[in-house]
């Protein structure tokens, strides 16, 4: 019997990576992708960042953001004036993301024709079915 292949980057990472796929799962998240773009050009207040985000819903982006500055890739900052003003900035962690977050957005907007057609593809013929062209039987 061979022996198995083991490949991909988890055979470099510690017996115990939980913690690895819990980071992969923050900074891979749609929502963090485009939070995390989104400001590449500078701090945005709230409003602004909000609706720079198309669909993103109130709860969304405050839990996102949330998270990104408890992982520290974002930071708030609350201006006592009235009305309040708070604005929200990468840091140089979050910065670090940029070339990264910046790349899969961009692949996701030159390849989303060809994904939907992929998955329309698929409805016809099934997950995992080879793709045929069909032809009329020959009379």
């Amino acid at each position: 019997m061979a022996a198995r292949r083991i490949s991909g980057p988890c055979q470099a990472w510690p017996e115990d990576s939980a913690f690895i796929r819990e980071v992969l799962d923050r900074i891979g998240d749609k929502w963090t992708v485009l939070v995390i773009s989104t400001l590449s050009t500078g701090s945005l207040r709230y409003s602004d960042l909000q609706a720079s985000i198309p669909g993103i819903s109130q709860r969304m982006l405050t839990q996102t953001l949330k998270h990104l500055e408890r992982d520290g890739l974002v930071t708030r900052t609350a201006y006592a004036e009235v009305p309040p003003r708070v604005e929200y900035d990468l840091t140089d962690l979050g910065r670090s993301l940029l070339d990264a977050v910046t790349a899969m957005a961009a692949w996701a907007a030159a390849h989303h024709g060809e994904v939907a057609s992929n998955r329309a593809s698929s409805e016809t013929t099934g997950v995992g079915r080879a793709k045929t062209s069909v032809t009329a039987p020959a009379r």
